[in-house]
């Protein structure tokens, strides 16, 4: 693939995502055909956007998750600064216009205190951690510019940023984070509308690649592959800790992830 034609490609999934519309797939031109050539197209999309890259979210954590949309590992993502809704705050609200997963995805993030540079070596998790300044509680709400998303492949979905959708991002945790054993923390959340429905549904910190600092390495890893550098001040979302959560507008979603905060997440049209 050209730079030209992942030039093109991004602005033809950017066209779609700002206008809330869908597509087929790419046109055989423009259509990344492997794990390289979808990146190439997604690294095009900050510029694209005018927006930039605060962050990385990592898709398809679960085997579960892997095979619902027919990928053979997990994807990262870039999230955008456009994306992001609030920060710090334990109360949002989003429109669902142009949404068609309608699912909302409660997630651990970590925010980075400093760079993490490509290098030749693996990063260890006990290295990746050390880069960590904070860990919030998340919500994403993604969606996919792809009519059928199951059959998009993982080329076009990295090219997509990997389904990246709004994310809410939490307040810092209390510091004594470092101190517990994030694999078996317990998040519980709930979905209610004004009709007194809904339901509930809990998760552990185990459902992002078995422990949310292993998905933390996971992508440092996988960036740095790809000569790609990790910022300080971003953020990097592990990914759902739980059954992504059906919703439609006039919902609201709490998440509680126990000592380390909660979200209220207001949905509408």
């Amino acid at each position: 693939m050209t730079p030209i034609a992942a030039r093109e490609a991004a602005e033809m999934l950017w066209r779609h995502r700002y206008a809330g519309t869908v597509l087929g797939e790419l046109p055989p031109a423009l259509r990344p055909r492997s794990h390289a050539e979808g990146h190439a197209v997604q690294a095009e999309l900050p510029a694209v956007a005018g927006q930039r890259a605060v962050g990385w979210k990592i898709a398809a954590t679960s085997l579960a998750g892997q095979a619902h949309i027919n990928v053979g590992g997990p994807l990262a993502g870039r999230i955008l600064s456009g994306g992001v809704r609030d920060v710090g705050s334990t109360d949002a609200a989003l429109s669902l216009v142009g949404n068609r997963m309608r699912v909302v995805e409660p997630e651990f993030a970590f925010r980075l205190g400093r760079d993490l540079a490509p290098r030749a070596a693996p990063y260890t998790v006990d290295e990746a951690m050390a880069a960590i300044v904070s860990l919030h509680p998340a919500l994403e709400v993604p969606d996919s510019r792809f009519a059928e998303f199951t059959r998009a492949g993982q080329a076009q979905l990295i090219a997509d940023a990997a389904c990246c959708g709004p994310f809410v991002f939490g307040p810092p945790a209390p510091a004594h984070w470092r101190e517990l054993d994030l694999r078996s923390h317990r998040v519980r959340a709930s979905v209610s509308n004004p009709t007194g429905a809904g339901f509930t549904c809990e998760g552990e910190g185990r459902a992002a690649l078995g422990d949310p600092r292993a998905a933390l390495a996971w992508l440092v890893n996988e960036l740095s592959a790809l000569g790609i550098a990790l910022e300080a001040g971003q953020f990097v979302s592990t990914g759902t800790c739980m059954v992504p959560l059906a919703v439609q507008a006039g919902d609201t979603v709490q998440a509680d992830f126990g000592t380390l905060g909660a979200l209220t997440l207001r949905l509408s049209d």
